[in-house]
């Protein structure tokens, strides 16, 4: 599908001839140079940078091994011109025919169009989400989870095998200060007056835990020592917390093939089995670390430590595995999860977090590399802020979280499709403003609107299309049976070179592992449309239906029916429904 691809070979091709002649030297090696779309679309339609890697192989000039190649790419099926640029860039410019050739391959794939094997053989997790369980996710979760989300859709379309996890973090100290505040709504619920102390959840979503410990335990613990009851309640509250993170994540769409427990990795020995790894191959010591850098903690003393070598794998000094009272670090926890995720077979990992754990790439990248011998790699994609707007003015607080919004309150408002689509607005690392007012107002300058406006718009011709040419058969079988050759205007060929551009941009977006490549593309595929569209108010003949001509119907609802598809494909990726009407 990726024709630019097919361009790469068929110059690879070209050079082992051209080797074969004697008119290049043997051996050359034709694997980095690159076909791509030009920077400047009035260049061509793809451009190579072969001479001027091949250059030093070939023992020539780059301009002049530009110009051998270039006479035999003007022989490849449908290149019409071939221009050698400035030092040695090739230009390349294909007939109307490929074109009209890629829009029947869109037709015959349908959304199935830009799907790649290039993952084939390769296994990925993709962690994301992994919310502490101690209330219901805001926002900034919610960027996590259509990151990760999209990206997981993104690599299934590129063909790799993927795993979608999240990582349930039930053991440490956060929870116990879960379960103390729900204890509280358990005395509340039996009518005492509560005061949340400092330090304690607040929020009224852990009322109704209250009310359901009343119900199950009825007053046995409400004059009980903490020792005795913490435990219990921290499972029940654990539980009913996931639960209501689950009903979060599925109104956003999201869902995970596996929920990963903290707690029954370290009881079930994971820390122990992965340090033991560790050490087994030289790579844990006992040893003093210097002080931090900068100011000097007033609590900090040279004290012998259980050490990774993690500086051996890139990291900037050796990292603790335990702390002072002999318990392991959260770095130790995390090491035996991503060495169980690898040994459950992912040699590629991905985990999406929060925007503070910046200072935690480097080591667990280093762990990783560690404990997988070098055959899994990892990937920390980390998801910045969301600032909340609505006309320009920051959103208040959340009661029912006590301190934030929830991601369900701005899912209630705008609807999910809104919160994905804007989520993957932006790069995961650079801040993302999320305004109200802007992201449901119906303008070009609102990116969802556009995108599904032009979806909508297609389907709103089919419509009219079924009612004025009732015997006409809309299939994509039918349509792409079309004379395509009736398109021929430079805005109808700019929507077929961006379409048959999709494949690339997916391989592309999926090597790179950045979905918001799609929201780019999708809003530029939606403008080139709506471009059309336009001219069509001002040029009859640009119109899609023509009643005194059906060849020629036809062939436009053949390119409307094209970019329908493409935008649904990649709406789907998304994980956004594509829309048909618009009310």
């Amino acid at each position: 599908m990726n024709f630019f691809k097919a361009f790469h070979s068929e110059i690879s091709s070209i050079v082992e001839k051209l080797s074969a002649e004697g008119k290049l030297p043997d051996g050359m090696d034709p694997s980095r140079l690159t076909c791509e779309p030009p920077r400047d679309a009035s260049h061509g339609d793809v451009a190579t940078n072969a001479a001027m890697v091949l250059c030093k192989q070939a023992k020539m000039k780059p301009r002049d091994l530009a110009e051998l190649l270039a006479v035999e790419i003007a022989k490849i099926d449908h290149v019409t011109t071939v221009d050698v640029a400035g030092p040695g860039f090739i230009n390349i410019r294909l007939a109307q025919e490929f074109w009209h050739a890629k829009l029947c391959d869109v037709l015959a794939a349908g959304t199935d169009w830009g799907n790649s094997d290039i993952g084939s053989g390769h296994t990925v997790n993709v962690e994301y989400v992994s919310a502490n369980p101690t209330g219901p996710m805001h926002v900034g979760h919610g960027r996590g989870a259509v990151v990760g989300d999209a990206l997981a859709l993104l690599l299934s379309k590129a063909g790799y095998k993927v795993t979608k996890e999240y990582y349930i973090n039930d053991a440490g100290a956060q929870v116990d200060v879960l379960a103390r505040s729900a204890y509280l709504r358990y005395r509340e619920a039996f009518g005492e007056t509560i005061e949340i102390p400092e330090g304690l959840y607040p929020g009224d979503y852990l009322v109704p835990v209250g009310e359901k410990l009343k119900e199950t335990y009825g007053d046995k613990w409400l004059n009980a020592e903490e020792s005795d009851y913490l435990d219990e309640i921290k499972a029940f509250s654990i539980k009913a917390m996931m639960d209501l993170i689950r009903e979060d994540l599925a109104i956003l769409g999201v869902t995970h093939d596996v929920f990963s427990s903290e707690k029954e990795l370290v009881e079930n020995g994971g820390v122990d089995k992965a340090l033991a790894y560790l050490e087994e191959r030289g790579l844990i010591y006992t040893g003093v670390l210097e002080p931090p850098k900068g100011k000097k903690p007033e609590d900090w003393e040279p004290r012998p430590q259980l050490l990774f070598k993690a500086s051996e794998f890139g990291d900037d000094v050796d990292r603790p595995l335990k702390k002072s009272d002999g318990s392991g670090t959260y770095f130790a926890s995390d090491i035996a999860y991503h060495f169980d995720k690898f040994q459950r077979g992912s040699d590629q990992l991905i985990d999406v977090l929060g925007a503070d754990h910046g200072g935690y790439v480097k080591r667990m990248k280093a762990a990783v590399k560690a404990m997988s011998e070098g055959k899994a790699e990892l990937d920390v994609k980390l998801a910045q802020m969301v600032n909340l707007m609505d006309n320009g003015e920051p959103v208040k607080m959340s009661k029912r979280a006590g301190t934030f919004i929830t991601l369900r309150e701005v899912i209630d408002k705008v609807g999910k499709d809104v919160v994905r689509f804007i989520m993957l607005t932006r790069k995961n690392d650079a801040q993302l403003e999320f305004d109200f007012a802007k992201v449901t107002e119906q303008s070009k300058d609102n990116p969802v609107f556009y995108v599904q406006y032009a979806h909508a718009r297609c389907h709103s011709v089919f419509r009219k299309a079924d009612e004025e040419f009732a015997e006409l058969d809309r299939s994509e079988t039918a349509l792409a049976k079309a004379d395509l050759s009736l398109l021929n205007d430079e805005s109808e060929l700019t929507l077929m070179r961006l379409m048959a551009e999709w494949p690339r941009l997916i391989e592309a977006a999926a090597e790179s592992h950045e979905p918001h490549r799609i929201t780019y593309y999708l809003y530029d595929l939606a403008s080139e449309f709506h471009s059309l569209w336009n001219k069509g108010t001002g040029d009859v003949s640009l119109r899609f239906l023509h009643a005194d001509n059906l060849e020629l119907t036809k062939a436009r609802l053949a390119l409307l029916k094209a970019v329908s598809l493409v935008i649904a494909s990649g709406l789907l990726v998304l994980g956004v429904e594509p829309r048909e009407e618009l009310r």
